[in-house]
Formats: C-alpha cells, sequence, structure tokens
C-alpha cells in the first residue's frame, strides 16, 4: 500500500514540480537558493510519468505491480545517495553542472530536500510488508 502512496504522490509532485520548472518559477536569477535546470526539469517530468505509468497504464501496472516495493526502494537509495553526495560538491551554476555534468544539486536545500524524500521512501518500503499485494 506505501510503495503504491509513494508513487502515486511522487508522480505527481514531480509532474507539477516539472510545469514548475518550465515556466521558470524556481530559475537561477529568481530563486538562487533553490532552482531547477533543464536536465532537472526532463529528469522530473520522465520519473514521474514513470511513477505514474506502473501504477495506471493497463499491461504495464500488471507487470511491476509486485515490484511496487523494490522499485520504490530504489528510488530511497537513489535520493539519499542524491542528498549526501549533494553536500561534497562544489557549487554549480546552469552553466557549469555540478551533477556529473547534467543537472545541478545546488543549495543545501536540494540536498535536504533529498535525504527527507528519500527517507519518506525508505519508510514507506519499511511499513509495507514483504510480500504484500499490490491493489
Amino acid at each position: 500500500m506505501y510503495p503504491r502512496l509513494f508513487l502515486s504522490a511522487g508522480g505527481s509532485v514531480l509532474l507539477l514540480l516539472t510545469m514548475v520548472g518550465y515556466v521558470g518559477v524556481f530559475s537561477e536569477a529568481g530563486s538562487p537558493t533553490f532552482w531547477l535546470d533543464p536536465a532537472e526539469n526532463a529528469l522530473h517530468a520522465g520519473l514521474g510519468l514513470v511513477a505514474l505509468g506502473a501504477l495506471f497504464i493497463p499491461g504495464v501496472k500488471t507487470i511491476l505491480a509486485p515490484h511496487q516495493r523494490a522499485i520504490v526502494a530504489g528510488i530511497a537509495v537513489v535520493l539519499l545517495f542524491l542528498g549526501v553526495y549533494g553536500f561534497a560538491l562544489p557549487a554549480g551554476s546552469s552553466a557549469h553542472p555540478n551533477l556529473f555534468g547534467m543537472a545541478n544539486l545546488e543549495s543545501p536545500v536540494d540536498n535536504v530536500l533529498h535525504l527527507v524524500l528519500g527517507v519518506v521512501a525508505a519508510a514507506a518500503v519499511i511499513a509495507s510488508p514483504i510480500g504484500e499485494a499490490a491493489a
């Protein structure tokens, strides 16, 4: 139940964040403590579509339903990595991305956000019994 909830809420929030990012609400000039570059917007859009697709597209839903817990566990690992790794990176900019040359983890706010979401994803996995059937 909780992995499904995490994928549904997380996918929806990622798509909303993508739209806000493309409109420019969180731009480097307008919000220097937390901004979204084009690579982050594209990544957030893709991840949001995959998360929601895994829940709602017939066929895909059937195939991935038994693996939702593992998918969310993988997401938790990636988010926790990004949160910790972001503190070790030098400051980046849209001209010089600091995350493998593709995107930015631009501030402590961004890093803490990834850490919190990683903990929430991990909690969703831990709270869901192994072998629980996806609804």
